[in-house]
């Protein structure tokens, strides 16, 4: 359902019906205490699951991939840009953070076809929030998303059904905006 919405949607903006570029990142949820695999990202002090999603330009969600936060972004991203490639065949080129830098995750995808990773960095002396082209708008994403008051923590048993309560926050937010067009 969700990608059926997303080429109507990316249709109602002037675009073309499958996406040829996107934009990987992930997010760390706390867990509550209703069980389920759950880890620790040290670097963002969180004990609880990662979600990682991968956006079009326009910030519709194409993938998505939830799984303990302990699990490192690039190792996280193999799978979901496996599952990707085969959902989006002409998706070929992707926007990254610094996080997903180094060949281990260009070699870890090699045998998926060809891919145009772009790490997209900082300038160099910039402190602080800086505004950087094409990463802001996966973080938009996770912001509509965010409105939804069942993805404030993670409240779900199984990584399936976290996954699932992604999917249908995306789906309402398409349908809202479908609507409205």
């Amino acid at each position: 359902i969700n990608e059926a919405l997303v080429k109507r949607a990316r249709k109602s903006v002037g675009r073309n019906l499958t996406a040829s570029a996107g934009i990987i990142d992930s997010q760390s949820a706390p867990t509550t205490e209703s069980g389920g695999p759950r880890g620790i990202d040290a670097g963002k002090r969180v004990k609880g699951r990662k979600r990682h999603i991968v956006t079009d330009t326009e910030g519709f969600l194409l993938a998505v991939l939830v799984h303990e936060a302990s699990v490192q972004d690039p190792h996280g991203a193999v799978p979901l840009l496996r599952m990707l490639r085969r959902r989006f065949p002409r998706l070929a080129y992707i926007f990254a953070d610094r996080i997903y830098r180094g060949p281990k995750l260009l070699n870890a995808i090699a045998d998926c076809g060809p891919w145009t990773l772009e790490i997209v960095e900082r300038p160099p002396g910039v402190k602080g929030f800086q505004l950087l082209p094409r990463r802001w708008v996966v973080e938009r994403t996770f912001a509509w998303l965010g409105r939804s008051r069942r993805l404030a923590k993670d409240f779900e048993r199984t990584i399936a059904s976290a996954a699932a309560w992604l999917l249908l926050a995306s789906i309402r937010l398409l349908t809202r905006r479908l609507a409205r067009a």
